[in-house]
């Protein structure tokens, strides 16, 4: 069946566009401001660009400098202009945006100095509103902007346009939300240290653009992309206001897109092709929550008065639609996640051979395995199997540093209460002491607290660990070198980074894997490190370390699976919860207040039992078997 792509659509205020990756989104944009450059040369005309700075469009930036060192694209006759700076902000600081547009792009490519334009953030107070003013007529007097591209924050701000900008404001200096400060936090290590005014282009600057462009990425943008693009106009989310351009457009890979109503409902507005059994326990398990009713309890009428009676002709009855969807999710519980020795296993998640399994548990940060599958990761071991942990990258710019003093401190009373020689010691108490005093605030860490930071991590793993009961052997530290930048931005994937995964696979050659697929991780790290691991899976293929493997996808601190994505549901008793919830205290470091929390107030260990309590409360609302808590498992096929 040919779907309607006007009425999949038809919630949809501006165009928009999804792509299957970030990247390849990226790409297309980049193609269309090559595009628009060389047809300005072509007439002899400046092309003037609106840029914006985060993470969304530095693919964009990417593609860009490819464009022009391998295609010859040349950037003399552009002319931009930034969205914003924070202020007060130096341009040589970490976080300035002139740095980060530097890095990113002019420093590699030909456009002349003169022709670049960021907000100053080093204008005197008295002074701004007047330099306000005359960046606005540089606008102008640059003829417009032809192309602005935008990011757009989790209040629906574009640019720094939080909440309350009225649809005609103009460049002026704003106060951040604290939504906003909070995002911000982890690039300046702590939330303390974010500057809370900003230089912002207003509203009415961007929308006088002759088209602008919006980039989403990530499953932690969707519900505010949603809001944007299929909610009333409204100065509470400014993205909003695109809806009035002529001539926006919304471009987004899979994950912001997942709360549109034609993702995530697309029964509601168009005909489905109800063959696809994924698609069908999607909608199942959607109208069983909505309605509040058990699957077993849905009828021909609830299916019928929701968008769903083709469901109906095309398999009769109401009975037969719900006992093949609550039989699929029984199917997904189980409490062998390494398979159960001398059972059926023809509808069971894992298999039951071998009956011993070796396994890799890879954990992102030291914390991420007990957050995230601490029942499961205790479960595997008691069941007899050889599972390994592997944590990815040491964390150590996650360790607050009254911590790193606590610590060079017991080393220097550990020397000098057992009468050991104790200078060097002192010296580096001393020098860890100085380096900290003297640091200021958002600048990365010296080495050697550094070291002792990932150390403090290092421990905490060990701990945790040992006490869901690995052994010392099977627990390893890959450091990857992407990470160890001391910065929140960190480098790209290396094939060292690669080759690292590789030969953990050569050398256990395990049966099950479990990875983050954690992707709304908000420092990008989850990603970054489920990539690595898929890229070294790929590479391996067809070798004997992994022609036996299955790679299960866990969520963690940051968000779960739906409920129709889980393949695997492992159950936790009261007393396997605590256990959890005790080896994710081991983590101390991370107790209380974490460097980073997000956008969650909760402690690491909360989030984690509340989301295992909820898909619990889940599968028992659909009306299957009531658990204390569920933590839930994706398998990825590759």
């Amino acid at each position: 069946m040919k779907v309607n792509e006007k009425m999949l659509k038809r919630n949809e205020n501006i165009p928009t566009r999804i792509f299957d990756s970030a990247s390849e989104a990226s790409r297309k944009v980049a193609e269309e401001i090559g595009e628009l450059i060389k047809a300005k040369q072509a007439k002899n005309e400046n092309c003037v660009l609106g840029l914006a700075t985060g993470s969304t469009p530095v693919g964009v930036y990417n593609e860009l400098i490819n464009l022009h060192q391998e295609e010859g694209l040349s950037f003399k006759n552009v002319i931009t202009f930034n969205l914003d700076e924070y202020y007060p902000m130096n341009p040589d600081e970490l976080q300035s945006y002139v740095l980060f547009m530097d890095e990113h792009l002019f420093n590699h490519i030909d456009i002349p100095r003169d022709q670049i334009n960021v907000p100053d953030g080093t204008i005197p107070r008295e002074e701004v509103y007047e330099y306000c003013v005359a960046y606005e007529k540089k606008i102008q007097d640059a003829g417009g902007l032809d192309l602005q591209i935008l990011g757009i924050g989790r209040t629906g701000h574009i640019g720094f346009n939080e909440p309350g900008s009225g649809e005609e404001s103009e460049t002026r200096l704003i106060t951040l939300d604290h939504m906003t400060i909070m995002d911000a936090a982890s690039d300046f290590f702590g939330e303390e240290n974010v500057p809370t005014k900003a230089i912002t282009m207003g509203v009415g600057t961007i929308m006088k653009a002759d088209r602008v462009v919006l980039m989403a990425w990530g499953e932690g943008k969707a519900p505010i992309i949603k809001k944007a693009l299929e909610g009333q106009v409204t100065d509470k989310i400014p993205a909003t206001y695109l809806q009035n351009h002529p001539n926006a457009e919304f471009i987004l890979d899979e994950g912001s897109s997942a709360e549109l109503t034609r993702v995530k409902t697309p029964w509601l507005v168009s005909f489905i092709d109800w063959n696809d059994e994924d698609e069908i326990k999607r909608a199942v398990c959607w109208l069983s929550q909505k309605l509040k009713k058990p699957i077993l309890k849905l009828t021909n009428r609830d299916y019928s008065d929701n968008g769903m009676a083709d469901l109906i002709t095309t398999y009769d009855s109401s009975y037969n639609i719900n006992i093949k969807i609550f039989n699929a999710l029984q199917n997904t519980i189980t409490g062998w996640p390494g398979g159960k020795p001398n059972a059926d296993d023809s509808r069971r998640p894992e298999r039951r051979e071998p009956a011993r399994k070796r396994v890799i548990l890879f954990s992102p940060h030291p914390d991420d395995d007990v957050i995230s599958m601490g029942g499961t990761f205790s479960r595997l071991a008691e069941q007899g199997h050889d599972v390994h942990v592997a944590y990815q990258t040491s964390g150590n710019i996650a360790v607050f540093d009254d911590d790193v003093v606590r610590f060079a401190d017991f080393v220097n009373d550990f020397h000098s209460f057992f009468d050991m020689p104790q200078q060097e010691v002192q010296q580096l108490f001393d020098g860890v002491r100085e380096d900290i005093q003297n640091k200021k605030p958002g600048i990365p860490d010296s080495e050697r607290v550094k070291k002792i930071k990932g150390l403090i991590r290092r421990g905490e793993a060990k701990a945790g660990a040992r006490y869901v009961g690995i052994p010392d052997s099977n627990i390893h530290f890959l450091d990857m070198p992407f990470y160890e930048t001391g910065t929140v931005k960190k480098k790209d994937l290396s094939k060292e980074d690669i080759d690292i995964i590789k030969e953990l696979f050569r050398n256990i050659r395990p049966h099950q894997v479990f990875a983050a697929g954690d992707l709304s991780d908000p420092h990008g790290t989850h990603r970054t490190c489920l990539n690595a691991i898929l890229q070294a899976v790929d590479e391996c293929k067809g070798e004997p370390c992994l022609s036996d493997m299955y790679l299960w996808l866990y969520r963690g601190a940051w968000q779960e699976w739906e409920i129709h994505d889980i393949d695997m549901a492992v159950p936790l008793s009261p007393d396997e919860l605590l256990k959890k919830r005790r080896a994710i205290f081991k983590h101390q470091s991370q107790k209380d207040r974490a460097m980073f929390p997000g956008n969650d107030a909760r402690e690491f260990w909360q989030r984690s039992e509340d989301r295992n309590k909820n898909t619990a409360r889940i599968y028992d609302e659909l009306g299957l078997a009531e658990y204390e808590a569920i933590e839930a498992f994706k398998r990825y096929y590759y």
